[in-house]
Formats: structure tokens, sequence, C-alpha cells
């Protein structure tokens, strides 16, 4: 019980600082922690450098740190919806570390697994790899990646229990599990909270990982992109 507080503004505090490196869970908008983001946004911190795999939209998700001026570089593989990171970007003003996408999730995964560095084909021979050590395995030509660990990890799950063991839904499980394992204090919105323990076999990312915890139910989920049709019925039916 000692990881639960009581709110986003609570889970953070004392935890923040400026300058620092932060690692945060979703997939467009999808499985963002965006009370966890709000509560950046309020806390005021600034030049920090955030790690995930995108920057959200304008106004939403990520989007909103950029609008506050908090950040001085992004660590992502896409930021293409964004009309504001590209004017940041292009004026000087933030700076952009663009990592492969699987690439990215290894060096996070690494990260929590202590592993420092590993070798990779993606980005040999191409901008990605310049200034990087190479080497040669079995007659092919590998690249050398750093692992990524933060300061702190921001962090959406679906169902969490007191100490913290977590299970998500859907798509929105993403980037969160690597994510919550290579921050120095992890932080975690969950929009279900249970009282007796999960399930062992249903467990995705132990609590062992987890230093706090919020409950943050119903939360506001965002659509990057509608995309609808028209629905014809079946039979004689006229199509509506």
């Amino acid at each position: 019980m000692r990881k639960i507080r009581s709110g986003a503004r609570d889970a953070l505090e004392g935890v923040l600082a400026d300058g620092q490196t932060i690692v945060i869970g979703g997939f467009g908008l999808c499985g963002n922690p965006n009370s966890l983001i709000e509560a950046v946004r309020e806390a005021g911190v600034h030049d920090l450098t955030i790690v995930s795999n995108n920057m959200g939209v304008d106004g939403k998700g990520l989007g909103i740190l950029l609008e506050s001026r908090q950040v001085i570089k992004v660590v992502a593989s896409y930021v293409g919806e964004n009309k504001l990171f590209a004017q940041q970007y292009l004026s000087g003003e933030l700076e952009v570390e663009f990592v492969p996408q699987g690439t990215l999730a290894e060096r996070m995964r690494a990260g929590g697994a202590g592993i420092p560095a590993f070798y990779t084909k993606t980005g040999v021979g191409t901008s990605i790899a310049d200034g990087k050590p190479h080497a040669e395995f079995d007659g092919e030509t590998y690249l050398l990646e750093r692992a990524i660990t933060a300061d702190v990890a921001l962090v959406h799950a679906h169902t969490a229990d007191p100490e913290g063991n977590l299970t998500y839904r859907y798509t929105a499980r993403n980037f969160n599990p690597v994510v919550a394992t290579c921050g120095q204090v992890t932080v975690v919105e969950a929009e279900l909270f249970i009282e007796n323990y999960l399930d062992p076999d249903r467990v995705v990312t132990p609590g062992i990982y987890i230093d706090r915890l919020i409950h943050a139910p119903n939360p506001i989920k965002h659509i990057e992109q509608r995309t609808v049709r028209r629905r014809e019925l079946t039979g004689s039916g006229a199509e509506s």
C-alpha cells in the first residue's frame, strides 16, 4: 500500500527536476499516461529530454509539453503528426534523435535488464549508424546501440494491484511494459485498481519495477485519426 498515491501531482512530488530524462509509454495517443503528463506540465520543470515512440499531436498527449516549452530534446521513432514539433525542430529550438522503432524498444528493454549496449543490423549503412561502433558477426555487419535508462518512467496500465503488478489492455500495452523497467523511478496510472493481488499468470509487469501508483479511472482516450465509412445494410435495407 506504500506505493499508492492520492493523485498524479502527489505521485510526482519530489520526483521531478529540471534537466531530467523522462521515458514515457504510449503509441500515438494510445496508452499515454495522460494524467501524469499533465502533472509534469503543471510542475513546470524545464530542459527535459523526452524518450517516447512519438510526441503525440498538437495539444494532446506529449504535445502539451511542447506547447509549454519544457522539452529541449526528443528521442523518438516517429513524430509526423505534430506540427509544433516540426516548427521547434526546424527552428533549432528542439534537438531530435530519431531511432528505429524496434531499436528504441530494445534500448528500453536492455536498460531495464541491466544490459549497457547491444548489436543490431538495423541502421547499418544509414545516418543512424554515424559515429557508432561496428562489428562483424558471422560475416554480417552490426552496429552498437546503447541502452536507455531514464530518471523517471511514466506508464499507463489497465489494471494494478496494491504492489504495482500490472496488466495492459490490447494495443494500449505497446511500449508501456519496457518503459516500466528502465526508469530510476517508475510512476504508473492505472484505470482499474483491485484490492487483492493479480493472478500471477496475468501479470505482465511485476510490481518490483513500480515505485508509485495512482488510480486514474475513466480516462479520456483521444483518437488520433478517425476513419469512417458508409455502412451498408444487408438484404433490402437502404444504406445509412
